[in-house]
């Protein structure tokens, strides 16, 4: 029967219908089998005990039962099919016990009709079971008010005996039935709730695949404003320190190596360059190429710094640098390559935001990305040069040359100070 009920639901259910859906039609059809199943083995049980009376009743419901199956089958009409069902379902075991005299007679057989106003419950809801309940209740109490006026059971020669024998298989049939259907139910609304737990965990997956992805392309905070907001991300800062740090002679060491260990070596690069700005604690903005491009001070207007707490992103920076630049120089020992480095830092306002719709960016603009970008490209091999604004803030903490003068495509004159180490109470202290 099970196979049967499979196949049958493999019929009616469509690829298109959502879960519940198919829960539904599913109980459904299980629930018209167990009626019919039911039917059946009450009218052979019956015949068996030797008590005699009509079987046009269970015949016309396994008639009915049979046709509006078929019907649903060919036509999928599902509204219908449900209507039919639940229609036998609620009438026919009150026209079975009247048929057979009276609810002692019968032996409880109306209490099958109990299984309308459930079923419902199930296949649509609370609300819609609501007026297949009133019926029951009004066809329950029909049925006592002629069971108090009439007399019957006795004349269709059913014995006591054989009253208790079906109250107790009534009672019993029906609650298996019940718990078949609610325990089937149940079942199923559990896979459905594995499933879109699944679904869910997958789901959340995705999410931090995705926000991991984020992260790696744009700051936490912006991030963050670009998922809960709509429109343009903009905004001024007054004070920020920039820093550009360029591979030198790149053209030409592209020229001499293949291209995938070019790849590798600038992975390799600057990967650990995204590693010493994560632990100082400032932000790496992008890459152009051979150049790497960093900030700090990159304050929120809501006043959140996910720089540098203190403040002090300027020394960060400058710390950064010399250990770029001493990574570098390791590094050329260890491949065997003349492999250098010159970097730029100013300090001063700029506006940063995110640009575009596709492959977007966060990025920043103004003078200072300009100056650092234009004293970056003054910087001779393996030198450290920053603006004088830079310069003031952070002398006291390290080891300058200068001023010294550059000129910078578009800028002119530039006021630079080269950037030698730390400061000599300050190496002594990290001795």
């Amino acid at each position: 029967m099970r196979a049967w009920l499979h196949g049958l639901s493999d019929r009616v259910i469509n690829e298109q219908d959502s879960e519940q859906d198919k829960l539904n039609k599913t109980l459904l059809i299980f629930a018209c089998g167990l009626m019919s199943f039911g039917s059946v083995l009450w009218l052979a049980l019956y015949w068996a005990m030797g008590i005699k009376f009509s079987s046009n009743v269970p015949l016309a419901y396994l008639a009915i039962s049979a046709v509006s199956l078929a019907y649903y089958v060919y036509s999928l009409n599902f509204a219908m099919f449900r209507m039919l069902q639940v229609s036998l379902f609620l009438f026919m075991p009150f026209v079975m016990q009247w048929s057979i005299g009276s609810y002692v007679s019968s032996s409880g057989v109306a209490l099958w009709a109990l299984l309308a106003p459930v079923g419902v419950m199930i296949f649509q809801g609370a609300r819609q079971s609501l007026p297949w309940f009133a019926a029951y209740i009004v066809l329950t109490a029909v049925s006592g008010l002629f069971d108090y006026l009439l007399t019957a059971g006795a004349e269709q020669g059913v014995t006591m005996q054989s009253i208790a024998v079906f109250f107790t298989l009534n009672f019993a049939a029906m609650s298996t039935i019940m718990y078949l259907l609610i325990s089937f139910f149940v079942r199923q609304r559990d896979k459905l709730q594995e499933a879109v737990d699944e679904q869910n965990r997958l789901l959340r997956v995705e999410q931090e695949k995705s926000e991991a992805l984020l992260l790696n392309i744009l700051p936490a905070p912006i991030a963050r404003r670009l998922k809960d907001q709509q429109g343009i991300i903009a905004d001024g800062f007054a004070d920020v320190t920039v820093m550009f740090a360029d591979i030198i002679d790149f053209t030409r060491l592209a020229e001499e190596v293949p291209p995938k260990v070019m790849v590798e070596l600038l992975n390799e690069v600057f990967s650990r360059f995204d590693a010493m700005a994560e632990s100082h604690r400032l932000e790496k903005i992008k890459t152009i190429g051979d150049a790497y491009m960093v900030a700090g001070g990159l304050v929120e207007h809501e006043g959140i710094d996910f720089a540098v707490d203190a403040g002090d992103y300027t020394g960060a920076m400058l710390r950064l640098a010399l250990e770029m630049r001493r990574y570098m120089e390791d590094l050329s020992e260890k491949k065997g390559m003349s492999l250098r480095i010159h970097v730029g830092i100013c300090s001063g306002p700029v506006v940063a935001g995110v640009i575009g719709t596709r492959k977007f960016i966060y990025d920043l603009w103004g003078d200072t990305v300009n100056t650092a970008s234009r004293v970056t490209d003054e910087a001779r091999s393996g030198a450290i040069l920053v603006d004088a604004t830079t310069y003031k803030r952070s002398k006291g903490q390290f080891e300058f040359e200068g001023p010294l003068t550059v000129t910078g495509k578009g800028k002119g004159l530039i006021e630079v100070y080269r950037l030698i180490n730390l400061a000599p109470h300050l190496r002594d202290a990290t001795l």
